[in-house]
């Protein structure tokens, strides 16, 4: 197969963390959700351990726990970076922020929460690895929204509720949240490649 570099680098270069542009009234069908997940299913574990779960919630009423969930574990935080952030003239890191807490004002909104989950729980020192086997998958999932018209952005925040957000949804214990993704159609699906320093500003040959 040859793969189409030039629609390849449009779809990793315009996959954006969309939170202001996600469509609340258009309805998100099951069968595009779990096209994307058995996509992420082909991205690679950790000793091939395919851990991976899926915890998706399209209940309105579910969607407001959780929503309220998410609003409680960021308190101020959002805010308080935001303002922060504009009182050094740090506009870019200002506005994505802003975007953030409309997205926590709005979250209960977007049509489908999906909840990405790792069977057992990450051995103190190790976390990183742990959360390895579930993030390349994530991506995965997050293109092929892209490919689909669909949007979103990871979030962390409800990780600070996994206990309250594992009883909502009956997480056992021995699962571990990694984050929550909110999935809506985009308004528009004209996404650009975001301001970035160059490539060798950032690389490091054989040694620092």
């Amino acid at each position: 197969m040859t793969i189409n570099l030039a629609a390849a680098d449009e779809l990793l270069s315009t996959t954006r963390a969309v939170r202001k542009r996600l469509d609340f009234k258009r309805p998100v069908p099951r069968e595009a959700i779990m096209e994307c997940v058995a996509l992420s299913q082909q991205a690679p574990t950790a000793s091939n351990g395919q851990t991976w779960r899926w915890v998706i919630v399209d209940d309105v009423k579910k969607r407001k726990q959780l929503a309220d969930l998410y609003r409680e574990a960021a308190g101020s935080m959002l805010a308080d970076a935001r303002a922060a952030a504009a009182a050094n003239g740090e506009v870019q890191t200002a506005r994505v922020y802003g975007s953030a807490e409309y997205l926590a004002e709005h979250l209960h909104e977007v049509p489908v929460h999906v909840i990405p989950c790792l069977v057992g729980r990450p051995y103190p020192g190790f976390e990183g690895a742990f959360f390895a086997s579930i993030y390349p998958a994530v991506w995965s999932f997050q293109l092929a929204l892209r490919a689909r018209g669909l949007g979103t952005v990871l979030t962390t925040l409800l990780m600070m509720k996994e206990k309250e957000a594992a009883e909502l949804l009956g997480i056992p214990a021995d699962v571990t949240q990694c984050g929550l993704l909110p999935v809506a159609y985009t308004l528009g699906t004209d996404f650009k490649p975001a301001q970035r320093p160059s490539a060798d500003s950032i690389t490091h040959w054989n040694a620092w």
